[in-house]
């Protein structure tokens, strides 16, 4: 297996190759699994690729990556999982957190030392060989030099705090008329953060996640 070509295939789309790793037993992959590797997107590039070929869906995002992806599988030899298919749901973050050089934000997103919270997981390629991978770089969490912590402080309703994120009351201000900002251009706390500001999401990229995320199907 080619990374390089593998690269190619998902750029194309949109797509980057967001890490990979060698299971153990108690990683909860699919038996016979050897190498797994994530497929996500980073900033706006997915959208444009997404956008000029959104398919008549309930659920268009999840249908458009499964299509690609499954194909991308079909072409390199490898199963497909996804974070969206359940119940039972694999366990994305956890294999994020091993795959790629991500940290838990205080707001609740995974961080990266470049995207920000900028970023997503769209599915993962499962082979049944041993892929020699790069290893993941060496960090630490942005967040752990965030002196001020604009994201915990810039949410007009304070959704987001030690006791954790309170969803419903997001989500009532995001359909309010004074929670338009967020609605059309996305978390006020996400765009606070100084990380990723190179990878913020385009307006209309953005207001589709809040729309489906204020009216989930």
């Amino acid at each position: 297996m080619d990374l390089n070509q593998l690269s190619s295939a998902v750029s194309a789309h949109g797509l980057i190759i967001r890490g990979g790793f060698h299971p153990g037993p108690d990683d909860h992959v699919p038996t016979g699994t050897k190498t797994l590797i994530l497929i996500g997107n980073a900033g706006p590039d997915m959208w444009r690729a997404f956008s000029n070929a959104m398919p008549d869906d309930p659920n268009p995002m999840n249908t458009w990556s499964k299509a690609i992806i499954d194909a991308i599988a079909a072409d390199v030899g490898a199963d497909a999982a996804y974070p969206f298919a359940g119940p039972p749901y694999y366990p994305f973050q956890r294999w994020a957190m091993k795959a790629d050089t991500v940290f838990a934000s205080p707001i609740g997103p995974l961080i990266h030392p470049t995207y920000g919270m900028w970023h997503a997981y769209r599915g993962a390629l499962l082979f049944t060989e041993t892929i020699n991978l790069p290893d993941v770089p060496s960090t630490s969490s942005p967040c752990d030099t965030c002196i001020d912590k604009p994201c915990l402080s810039t949410c007009p309703v304070a959704a987001f705090s030690a006791d954790g994120y309170d969803v419903p009351t997001c989500r009532t201000h995001i359909g309010s008329d004074e929670g338009f900002d967020c609605l059309e251009n996305g978390c006020l706390a996400r765009r606070a953060c100084p990380i990723g500001q190179d990878y913020i999401y385009e307006p209309a990229q953005a207001a589709f996640h809040m729309m489906h995320f204020l009216d989930p199907k």
